[in-house]
């Protein structure tokens, strides 16, 4: 499989693939100490809903976290180094937006010696129950991929949201809004305010920009349309995080959390309750399977994140989710305490066909949240919810002949998969790694797909076989997930 194209992103050579032993270290070695290099500024300011204060909001410069006092008013000494203070709004309440729709709940630090910044909020009814719309890579580079995301993405997104009623929604793009024109923001910015519902953003490893040498001035552009790359917020019983794990070493990136990011993590966590739901979203996942599935071997510091030990640590009270994107594959997997899900990619394999490189559709994920759990499902782009499989006839996969195959992209360990042949139940399906028919006929070979031929069908875990008798007409596959729902896919052989 071609990987070129990704290694010269990540611009590693085979000498820094030491890196991660040194990075990863001890989970359990004491945390090192951050302390400000040079003189704060004296932030004061108040956090208000209708000019009257809110008590016990977190303020935060990204390094250290106040809280409000009973008045909403607040001191806090920030480092003259970190762009932003910002609100990491309460349960209840939602900041002011920018005009297309994105989250405001942050105001620019100057350098003069004291600063006032006010944040106003607006009281919500109850979020006890909310969902979320997690749109992981749109990565458009072109005005023909921002037409496809208007023409396609934008009405899958609104259909989704009558089916939630009155439930509060929020949405969230998990990193590579774009495909390194970053020109192109705009765009996206008229795509949030015609789903008509408020967003927030996470930075991605195509959402810098590449002439600069530190990882602070790559995301320039991104701070200037959207603000930090790390903050938090509450919804209902959740806390939920946003991390920028995507480091810029001025000739490519790895997956690493900074230590400004660790320091503030672990003072914003001491505000949180141990047992409460936090849910952490980045763009690289802190692991994945896709480098090995590919033939990468270990884990590639471009695709996981190398010291994600750190973030485990400060994980272990909670009941912890991490949820991501980056590889334009769908994957569930448990690891350090935590549920990971890299989610599919609203561009599937970079807008070249309508699925991604695992076979799943291009689409999106839909969390919804009832007091303390979280449930989910996959929603694709221009199909009915409940598209949660594609079927294929006998042999539609040539290293399985005699078997039919069935992709069901959303499975974790928690479904249950089984088959019926001419309506007698045959028991569960057997699930192995391997690759999609359809990705295969769309993606694979050297010249596919057209344009993008670096691109290719990539064996996926969510695969799986039967041996249907040789007189049989008709097979159905049915996937029961985690939460009871079921779903039916029926596949004539005759």
């Amino acid at each position: 499989m071609d990987r070129r194209h990704f290694l010269r992103l990540s611009g590693l050579a085979a000498g820094a693939l030491a890196i991660p032993d040194r990075l990863i270290a001890d989970p359990y070695a004491p945390l090192p100490q951050f302390t400000l290099r040079h003189a704060p500024i004296r932030v004061t300011g108040r956090v208000h809903v209708d000019g009257r204060g809110v008590g016990g909001v977190r303020v935060s410069d990204g390094v250290s976290v106040t809280r409000t006092r009973a008045d909403g008013r607040y001191t806090l000494l920030a480092d003259p180094l970190q762009p932003f203070v910002w609100v990491s709004t309460p349960a209840g309440h939602v900041p002011a937006r920018n005009a297309a729709g994105t989250m405001r709940f942050y105001e620019s630090l100057n350098i003069a010696d004291e600063q006032q910044v006010d944040f106003a909020l607006e009281r919500t009814a109850d979020d006890a129950a909310h969902a979320m719309l997690l749109l992981a890579d749109p990565q458009t580079k072109t005005r023909e991929e921002t037409d496809r995301l208007h023409a396609d993405t934008v009405p899958a997104v609104l259909e989704t949201l009558r089916t939630v009623g009155e439930t509060p929604v929020f949405g969230l793009t998990c990193g590579d809004i774009m495909y390194d024109d970053l020109t192109l923001y705009p765009e996206y910015e008229r795509a949030v305010t015609r789903m008509g519902i408020p967003f927030y953003q996470v930075i991605g490893n195509h959402d810098l920009e590449f002439a600069a040498r530190t990882t602070e001035a790559a995301a320039a552009t991104f701070n200037a349309y959207f603000g930090p790359t790390w903050y938090s917020f509450d919804r209902g019983q959740v806390h939920y995080v946003v991390l920028d794990d995507v480091f810029w070493h001025g000739e490519g990136y790895l997956g690493y959390l900074n230590d400004r990011q660790l320091a503030w993590l672990a003072a914003d966590l001491l505000t949180v309750e141990a047992g409460a739901p936090v849910v952490v979203l980045l763009h690289i996942p802190a692991i994945s399977g896709f480098s090995r599935r590919i033939g990468q071997g270990t884990t590639s510091p471009a695709n996981s994140l190398m010291n994600r030990e750190a973030l485990y640590r400060q994980l272990e009270p909670f009941d912890a989710y991490i949820l991501s994107g980056h590889t334009h594959d769908l994957e569930h997997l448990r690891d350090g305490g935590a549920r990971h899900v890299v989610n599919g990619a609203v561009c599937g394999a970079w807008w070249s066909g309508d699925i991604c490189q695992d076979g799943a559709p291009s689409g999106f994920m839909l969390y919804e949240v009832n007091g303390s759990g979280l449930r989910w499902r996959y929603q694709s782009t221009g199909k009915p919810a409940d598209h949660q499989m594609r079927v294929y006839a006998r042999g539609a996969d040539v290293t399985a002949l005699d078997e039919v195959a069935a992709n069901i992209w959303a499975w974790d360990a928690s479904w249950t998969v089984t088959w019926s042949e001419d309506g007698t139940p045959r028991g569960l399906m057997a699930r192995r790694e391997s690759r999609d028919p359809r990705a295969i006929e769309l993606y694979a070979g050297p010249e596919k797909p057209r344009g993008n031929t670096w691109i290719e069908a990539i064996p996926t875990g969510h695969m799986f076989y039967a041996t249907p008798s040789p007189e049989a007409q008709e097979i159905t596959v049915e996937a029961r997930d985690g939460w009871g729902r079921v779903y039916r896919e029926s596949r004539r052989l005759g």
